[in-house]
């Protein structure tokens, strides 16, 4: 596969770029009565019609059906549903939020009216199209702090990424600085000899990387098995019995391990050690066919997979994503305007906006007959992997697999993961490869709620539950065309009009 390198070194450097610290309002939320409303929670085997829902400090207190008189004063907001649909706000499960998509930090420098522009803009671009929680899944507590205390921003939670030392991803970013930027990095037995100075074995045993992240406010670890790709393979991976530690010490903290797998050697790995989550669909089937069709391997892993009961993020548009990079029509999408300032759009078709484009193109092997253009030939590598991965989730999709929803947002310095709307590519991915809209709403909600600890507090719509809601116009179980125009999102009880979040508002 085409060499990404460099975007994964540069991903490495984003943990520690500096971020735009904004003054986050705390003024408290009104009480909010929504009246006529149809309830379409995933726990629920048929909606509730004419409901009325009420919300005091930011949680729902009542549900009842028909109009109830509950909730009054002056600070009351009624909303009239008539008509309209609410649901619980969406996860994503699977985003990273240090980088700004498709600019390098020194780029950010050049153009700091355009950078600073996007990032207020990014986590509005995720509310506005219904994304009211986060997982970033390779954060720290000071990446965390700086996003949080931005004006308007989702529900956001991280995982400390428990990489080998010296492995895939950490071993792009330059040395010593990379063990910095990887404070749970993992040192494995009998390795303490080759350690660089400053690095202690004993605090990167995977207890102690586990009881690190649990001080430092993780709500899950993330690990990784990748071998590398391009000019840069053979990267080390971890033990079996090391991953299989991470589980147990991380089980015990009450976090779940989710694992970076896209190849068919990796899901194995993760399914041998107990992880959690498998954070990737399977693109990568260890063979040199042009194959799509589900070979005895393959379909061997994925019904373990579904016996194991594991969470499973197909994450499709991280090769869509690269493909589209040489897309011509990409940057002419509509509905870019609704998720990015138009001055970053702008900047994407410059020469400069297309660096990785032009770098990933360059590394393409030429053309045997010399006719195929490297933007052809790239399209038709990421083709391939976007049709199995496609197949591999259609066939969970038949099983009634545990899938997750998650993007990988960016996946890497590329301007086609949009935040947000690279949600909404997500979904149309997801239903060309079979996966129902009812499948999606609860990957999206309830799943992915469980499968983070969150569901006490967030992935339906009861009493008691935090007030992050959709209020929508189609139903989502019916048809994913209910998430492209929301009427209302509700966070954590404040009522969020779409005029406020999309890009192209007044400022």
């Amino acid at each position: 596969m085409i060499a990404l390198q460099r975007h994964l070194r540069i991903a490495a450097l984003f943990l520690c770029s500096t971020l735009l610290v904004l003054t986050r309002i705390s003024a408290p939320a009104a009480d909010v009565r929504i009246e006529h409303v149809t309830i379409v929670s995933p726990e629920r085997a048929t909606p509730l019609k004419n409901a009325t829902v009420s919300i005091h400090d930011g949680k729902v207190v009542r549900i009842s059906s028909g109009r109830a008189q509950h909730g009054s004063g002056t600070d009351l907001k009624v909303i009239d549903g008539s008509g309209l649909y609410l649901a619980p706000g969406l996860i994503d499960s699977h985003v990273h939020l240090a980088s700004l998509a498709g600019m390098t930090p020194e780029q950010e420098k050049l153009h700091p009216d355009i950078a600073t522009a996007a990032r207020n803009q990014v986590p509005r671009s995720f509310l506005f199209f219904g994304f009211t929680t986060l997982i970033d899944l390779i954060s720290t507590p000071d990446v965390m702090e700086r996003w949080n205390s931005q004006e308007i921003v989702p529900d956001t939670y991280y995982c400390g990424g428990a990489a080998l030392i010296d492995g895939y991803p950490m071993v792009y970013a330059p040395k010593p600085a990379r063990y910095d930027y990887w404070p749970y990095m993992i040192v494995e037995s009998g390795d303490a000899s080759s350690l660089p100075a400053g690095v202690e074995a004993a605090a990167h045993t995977p207890e102690a990387v586990v009881a690190r992240m649990k001080s430092d406010g993780a709500i899950c670890a993330k690990t990784f098995f990748e071998r590398g790709f391009g000019d840069q393979r053979n990267l080390p991976v971890p033990r079996l019995e090391t991953i299989q530690a991470l589980v147990r010490a991380a089980h015990a903290a009450g976090l779940p391990v989710l694992l970076h797998a896209n190849a068919l050697e990796a899901q194995k790995f993760g399914l041998d050690a107990g992880v959690d989550v498998i954070a990737h669909g399977l693109w990568n089937w260890g063979d040199a066919s042009s194959t799509t069709e589900l070979t005895p391997p393959v379909k061997a892993v994925l019904d373990r997979v579904v016996s194991q009961n594991v969470g499973w993020q197909p994450t499709i548009e991280v090769v869509a994503g690269l493909q589209n990079l040489v897309n011509p029509s990409f940057l002419s999408n509509p509905m870019l305007k609704r998720a990015l300032p138009p001055a970053l759009i702008e900047w994407y078709g410059t020469k400069e906006g297309r660096w990785f484009h032009d770098e990933m193109t360059s590394e393409v092997p030429p053309s045997k007959n010399g006719g195929e253009s490297a933007d052809a030939r790239m399209n038709a590598v990421f083709g391939l992997l976007v049709a199995r991965v496609e197949r591999a989730t259609r066939y969970l999709a038949e099983k009634h697999a545990r899938l997750l929803f998650g993007t990988d947002t960016p996946s890497a310095p590329i301007y086609s993961n949009p935040p947000g709307l690279n949600g909404w590519f997500e979904m149309q991915r997801l239903v060309e490869a079979g996966v129902t809209p009812a499948q999606i709403f609860k990957a999206a909600t309830l799943s992915n709620a469980q499968a983070l600890g969150l569901d006490k507090e967030i992935g339906t719509v009861q009493v008691g539950k935090r007030a992050n809601l959709l209020l929508l116009r189609h139903d989502p179980t019916q048809s994913i065309e209910a998430y492209d125009g929301i009427a209302k999102v509700i966070l954590r009880g404040r009522v969020l009009d779409p005029t406020e979040l999309v890009a192209t508002r007044d400022k």
